[in-house]
């Protein structure tokens, strides 16, 4: 008896070991990135995390998570999660010991999940955005109930539609009808060109005489498609005509974006676009064009206040430059990592600094000059350059003419006068210049020459007959250079002979002046340079090219600020701020990529140009992601990602995932980078062309559009906004390029306490060019388009907030700009002696739709009301327009309507 209840209990026993294992093994497998990650940071890692690590526990870093704890112990052990102190602690009843510390119990559904994950092994993963498959199916629709094949053949033109048609059957949604032809003609212009349609084109596609895809080539091939995208690439790079903080003095840095604009209408590969813009210069022989490109990150802020710290803020200019780089790039919050280690995502505090290493080697230095500046000379001073070029050609060897090429070109390497030290009788001024005075003495520390025989200075001589001499490390050391120094007129370039020298020296440098007082300042010194001497100093000749290369380096040329590496003997060392704190540094650190990404090929240079080509790599799994995401949303008003300023651990997950990394592949693979490719395929496709028309059935499920199932719907741009009213009252100019113009804004705007720079408005059709060439201040952004949600470009900005405010309808309705475009497009209107028809001409003019009996009939009211009040008083029109020939009633009626037409959401939309 006793042997069979044995028998019996064995058997009992095993069979709930069968039932236990059976019901382990049919337990759904956790994801860690979809389902643990999320929980983790929203609940966990505020404590234990990148910033804080409460008792030596941190859920950031796999080795970390699993690593011991200040107990000795870890907190996780995969595959016991009863013997895991992190469960323990969950199930806690004490509020001292349960964890999350002092915030809500997690749900038994959380804790059962993270139960199960580590019961499964605790199985870490990596978050969906850092890793990139290698290629993606397209789905095939099926026929699900309300989805019928009518409606499926119609809505789907490409690929694209097919992962939309997938995800809408699921929802058990249909997609929208076509959108009419005028509507569709008017959008796509307005996503490709920032404006609408030209009449022939419209008139071409609306009689069915150019078909879609001929209309968006068309459109695509325009100028117009550069100047639209290049202001969505400026706010990412922070560009401005002004440098910033207090002063924000003016700069010269047009050039950039014409640059940009260029680059766009020629549909520069992104790869390319994106090596040109941060390593340029360190291409093979770099184009003007490339060196142009590099400005991208000479649009940091630049502080030349008195009394600031130069060193301070060209580390601020380099830190904003990793900053910007991977917000733009990688969609990855990487300054969070300044101070510590990122909070939520997968990057070391050292890693940063690493990456810094990459940006701290460039010669900018914040002086107010800007150096180093690419300049523009012209034909005849191009001449000058070329004759002396070709003399050091001839008498000289490849290094020597790369030497004087970029010498002549952006006037680098140089050692700028704020690294002097131990000042004798003399300061530095906070202008980029050392003042001294009689028995002035100062030093370079650590100058390596080279085969420098030449000494190129940069100086103003305020008196006559300063002695300057340079010696060998002090006073006593040997006499390297000596020159008498007179009164100039401004700033000058001067060259003396240089006594080569082949070792490392400080270059102690001092001044005598017996005809002054002793605190008399009778030098101002802004930067040395030392290079070899122009070769042939023995031919006919030499004199007069010698002349002729002082001269030039003395010549006053347009300029723009560019990105110039420092030489090795001028390299400088990249330290670990504690904190982030630029005066606190630690370990020194080389050019390295964070490990959670693509892994850095050894072919490639340790510099900015490596890191570019890391950035394009096609095993990078950001880059293409971060710029179709960002495409999508210009066009849709939404990314996939939503969050498209972050893909990061703590971003919304994407709406459509396998469409996102197909059309990530396909960009790179099949359209080569191509952003015209990448546009073109979104705006051919069944999903762009849906109706914008929504339901309140659709909007309840699906307000954000986030399922697309009806066309874009989206208030248009402050630049977008100005142009199109400019457009369609024919004031709008297509003159393309040059300095930023200033159309109308209200007086005193403008506050400039440093200087006399005031907004002189623009004459001719100045007055009236794309938004994209308006000048830019930083402290004060023209006003029209910050109230449109333009932003001051201070720092990168990867999305605008869209907001709806009356002072929105403030400008509209009385801006000088768009009273000045009303009026004109009520001039344009008169095509009928019945105000019907010149309200219904002018209704289709600015939005190429007909208009509704009702909308008509409340126009024809506003005409009425409006030519009555005109025709009873003589001066009413007077202080609405100010212009020259004072308008009769009806047209001043009509210019009303013509405001009002401005001002409906079908015009400052595109729908």
């Amino acid at each position: 008896m006793k042997k069979n209840l044995f028998f019996f209990r064995e058997i009992l026993s095993l069979g709930l070991c069968i039932l236990l294992l059976q019901s382990c093994q049919s337990s759904d497998p956790v994801d860690f990135s979809t389902q643990i990650k999320p929980l983790l940071n929203a609940k966990c890692i505020s404590c234990h995390g990148g910033v804080k690590k409460n008792a030596g526990f941190s859920l950031l870093f796999e080795e970390e998570a699993l690593g011991d704890t200040k107990s000795g112990r870890p907190a996780i052990i995969p595959g016991n999660a009863a013997g895991s102190e992190l469960i323990k602690r969950l199930h806690e009843d004490d509020p001292e010991l349960r964890m999350p510390y002092e915030k809500p119990k997690l749900s038994d559904e959380e804790i059962d999940l993270l139960t199960r994950w580590i019961d499964q092994g605790a199985e870490w993963g990596t978050h969906w955005a850092y890793s990139l498959p290698e290629s993606v199916t397209v789905p095939t629709p099926t026929q699900e109930a309300g989805f019928t094949s009518n409606a499926s053949e119609d809505f789907i033109q490409n690929e694209i539609d097919h992962f939309i048609t997938a995800r809408l059957e699921s929802e058990q949604l249909v997609p929208n009808t076509p959108a009419p032809t005028e509507v569709i003609a008017r959008r796509v212009a307005l996503d490709v060109t920032g404006l609408p349609p030209d009449s022939t084109l419209f008139a071409a596609f609306d009689s069915g005489e150019l078909s879609y895809e001929n209309l968006v080539d068309s459109l695509l091939s325009q100028k117009t498609y550069g100047e639209k995208w290049a202001s969505w690439w400026l706010d990412m790079a922070r560009y401005s005509d002004t440098k910033g903080y207090e002063k924000d003095q003016a700069r010269s840095i047009y050039e950039y974006r014409d640059w940009v604009i260029k680059a766009l209408n020629t549909d520069m590969p992104y790869d390319q676009f994106t090596i040109e813009q941060l390593a340029g210069d360190l291409l093979p022989e770099p184009s003007v064009d490339q060196l142009i490109a590099t400005a991208f990150h000479r649009n940091t802020m630049n502080n030349d206040e008195g009394g600031t710290d130069d060193e301070e803020y060209r580390v601020a200019a380099v830190i904003d430059r990793v900053n910007t780089t991977f917000e733009v790039w990688q969609s990855t919050t990487m300054g969070c990592v300044q101070c510590h280690s990122h909070p939520y995502d997968p990057f070391k505090h050292e890693e940063y600094y690493k990456l810094m290493a990459f940006f701290d080697n460039t010669r900018d230095e914040d002086v107010p000059s800007e150096a180093p500046v690419l300049k523009f000379y012209t034909p005849e001073q191009q001449r000058q350059v070329d004759r002396v070029t070709a003399w050091i050609a001839q008498y000289g060897n490849e290094e020597t003419l790369a030497q004087y090429q970029k010498f002549l070109l952006y006037n680098e390497p140089v050692y700028n006068s704020h690294h002097l030290k131990d000042i004798q009788n003399g300061s530095y001024d906070d202008h980029a210049s050392t003042v001294l005075w009689d028995d002035g003495s100062c030093k370079f520390e650590s100058v390596s020459p080279g085969e420098a025989t030449a000494l190129y200075f940069k100086y103003r001589g305020p008196v006559n007959g300063t002695t300057l001499t340079f010696r060998k490390n002090n006073a006593e050391g040997e006499l390297l250079a000596q020159t008498t120094v007179n009164k100039t007129q401004g700033n000058v370039i001067g060259k003396i002979p240089f006594q080569k020298s082949d070792e490392k020296f400080d270059l102690y440098i001092e001044t005598d002046n017996n005809g002054v007082g002793k605190k008399v300042n009778i030098l101002n010194l802004y930067w040395v340079a030392l290079l070899e001497d122009v070769p042939g100093k023995n031919e006919t000749g030499y004199a007069s090219i010698n002349s002729t290369l002082v001269n030039i380096l003395n010549t006053e040329t347009p300029t723009v600020p560019i990105m110039i590496e420092n030489p090795e003997q001028m390299k400088r060392t990249t330290q670990v701020f504690d904190r982030g704190n630029w005066l606190m540094k630690t370990d020194t650190v080389e050019p390295t990529t964070p490990e959670t990404l693509n892994t850095w090929n050894t072919d490639w240079p340790k510099d900015r140009l490596g890191l570019s080509r890391w950035l394009v790599s096609k095993q990078n799994p950001l880059t293409a992601r971060t710029v179709v995401n960002r495409v999508w949303h210009q066009i849709f008003g939404r990314g996939l990602v939503s969050t498209i300023e972050d893909i990061g651990s703590q971003s919304e997950s994407p709406s459509h995932p396998d469409l996102l990394d197909w059309m990530a592949l396909r960009f790179m693979n099949e359209h080569q980078w191509s952003l015209k490719a990448l546009i073109k395929e979104i705006v051919m496709s069944g999903t762009y062309r849906q109706n914008s028309e929504n339901s309140p059935e659709l909007y309840q499920k699906d307000p954000n559009n986030e399922l697309y199932a009806h066309g874009p719907r989206i208030r248009l741009s402050a630049e977008q906004i100005r142009d199109q009213a400019l457009a369609v009252s024919g004031l709008l100019s297509l003159k393309m390029y040059g300095p930023g113009v200033m159309p109308p804004q209200p007086e005193g705007i403008w506050n400039t306490v440093y200087s006399d720079a005031k907004w002189i408005e623009s004459k001719g059709e100045d007055r009236y060019r794309r938004s994209v060439y308006t000048y830019m201040k930083r402290t004060s952004p023209y006003p029209s388009f910050i109230s449109f949600d333009g932003g001051s470009r201070e720092i990168c900005t990867i999305r605008r907030t869209v907001t709806n405010t009356p002072l929105q309808a403030l400008v509209t309705l009385n801006d000088p700009v768009y009273l000045e475009a009303s009026y004109e497009l009520a001039k344009r209107m008169q095509v009928s002696k019945i105000p019907e028809e010149n309200i219904a001409f002018g209704y289709k003019k600015a939005t190429y739709s007909k208009i509704s009996p009702a909308k008509l009939a409340a126009l024809k009211q506003l005409y009425e009301s409006s030519l009555l009040e005109f025709n009873n008083e003589e001066t009413a029109a007077e202080p609405f327009f100010h212009l020259p020939n004072k308008p009769s009633p009806e047209l001043a009626a009509l210019t009303i309507v013509a405001n009002a037409i401005m001002n409906l959401d079908e015009f400052l939309t595109k729908a």
